[in-house]
């Protein structure tokens, strides 16, 4: 994961942002950069990955769930998410 400047990971131009857990899991998957997890509500957190090409067809293809990925990353990914949730 690159460093990014607060003013990055604010800017929707660049950014995607989701709560969704298997949906970030899914953008990871596929290959997506995920620049932060912020935790600043305690009650959910937040995924912020940067934008590309390419990034909103495949949450839309998440959502209707025409998207195809490997079981055990997606497994894998999930595991690695809620350990960065759950640390710190």
């Amino acid at each position: 994961m690159t460093p990014s400047t607060p003013h990055q990971l604010e800017d929707s131009e660049q950014t995607l942002k989701t709560f969704d857990l298997g949906a970030s899991a899914a953008l990871i998957c596929s290959g997506f950069e995920l620049l932060d997890v912020d935790k600043t509500n305690r009650r959910k957190a937040l995924f912020v990955f940067r934008r590309n090409d390419g990034i909103e067809d495949l949450v839309d293809r998440y959502w209707s769930d025409r998207l195809v990925v490997k079981a055990r990353a997606y497994f894998d990914t999930i595991k690695m998410l809620k350990n960065r949730l759950y640390s710190d």
